[in-house]
């Protein structure tokens, strides 16, 4: 169960995106005043983004601001927040490398500061999406919140630069922060881009999936709701003397074993093309759970075949 917590205004950026709709319709179940943040960026079709929203826009609790954090006025939408949940961002490894990366640095590092030194001088605490690219090709899985940070892809990078900044507003500026790193966030409504989606459309079009590499890649996978308990209770709790926490699931699989699973939920042999790997893919992850288990109190509890079978059961539905 997530912690009981008192009525609170808290304001969520990335709202209309994957993790952070899920985690407006959580806290809106709880009681609490969202006030959600959105540039609606064509990263992927707007469209789906606005379908996010749908489900949200007919609370009363629920206020939508169509903001663009690395230019707009930010200082008062924070005013009354109790907390802040930073999920906008730039997203995927791929697209980082080359001309794009300066879209990186806008809505990844750029907009990060802008909303730390809006946050700055108020009561509000900021909870920070981080990601596990931070950490590249780990010495040790596992991989422990203190393994030296080597990211190895352009998006690794600005994701890494982003939480130096919460830590060192943390630490300078006076600004409760904590960071969360996600672990491959998977299930309903999950990115068009990423690759459940792109495995689970493609078997059910009967088309061959697309594979970088040779497949036997290992990944920490971790369903949405899992990841959503964890931010909230990164948000939640009184004091936290180590600000950053792994968010995984718990259990760490190869894409060929994924695929396996998604062939046995849809009943349908699943024809496999593998492509040259990519550059910025790591080819293992794992994430060290003790310090969200003993600060945080939170464990996964979503296995992978009970996730997948949700985002096949959601995709199924929306497509019919």
């Amino acid at each position: 169960m997530f912690p009981d917590a008192t009525h609170m205004s808290v304001v969520i950026t990335g709202v209309a995106g994957f993790i952070g709709s899920h985690l407006a319709a959580r806290l809106l179940e709880q009681g609490h005043d969202v006030i959600g943040i959105d540039c609606l960026t064509d990263y992927y079709d707007v469209s789906r983004k606005r379908s996010n929203l749908d489900g949200l826009l007919g609370n009363e609790r629920f206020r939508f601001e169509l903001i663009d954090l690395a230019q707009d006025e930010l200082r008062p939408l924070l005013v009354g927040a109790s907390t802040v949940y930073h999920l906008a961002g730039q997203p995927g490894v791929r697209n980082s490398w080359g001309a794009e990366f300066d879209s990186y640095v806008r809505n990844n590092i750029v907009a990060t500061q802008r909303l730390l030194e809006a946050t700055r001088g108020s009561a509000a605490r900021i909870v920070f999406a981080s990601s596990s690219s931070v950490y590249g090709d780990a010495d040790v899985y596992p991989t422990p919140e203190g393994a030296t940070p080597r990211p190895i892809s352009p998006y690794g990078v600005t994701k890494l630069c982003s939480e130096q900044l919460v830590m060192a507003y943390r630490r300078s500026a006076g600004v409760d922060a904590r960071c969360v790193r996600y672990f491959t966030v998977y299930g309903p409504r999950q990115r068009p881009d990423m690759a459940f989606s792109r495995f689970i459309e493609a078997a059910r079009q009967g088309h061959a999936v697309e594979v970088y590499g040779d497949g036997e890649q290992v990944r920490d996978f971790t369903f949405v709701t899992d990841a959503v308990e964890a931010t909230i209770r990164a948000g939640s709790v009184a004091s936290a003397s180590e600000g950053i926490f792994n968010v995984g699931g718990g259990s760490r699989v190869t894409v060929r074993e994924v695929l396996s699973t998604i062939a046995e939920l849809l009943g349908r042999r699943i024809e496999i093309r593998n492509l040259p790997p990519q550059p910025g893919d790591v080819r293992e992850t794992g994430a060290d759970l003790r310090r969200a288990a003993d600060v945080l109190g939170w464990h996964p509890t979503v296995g992978l075949r009970d996730g997948l079978r949700a985002q096949v059961a959601a995709t199924t539905a929306t497509t019919q």
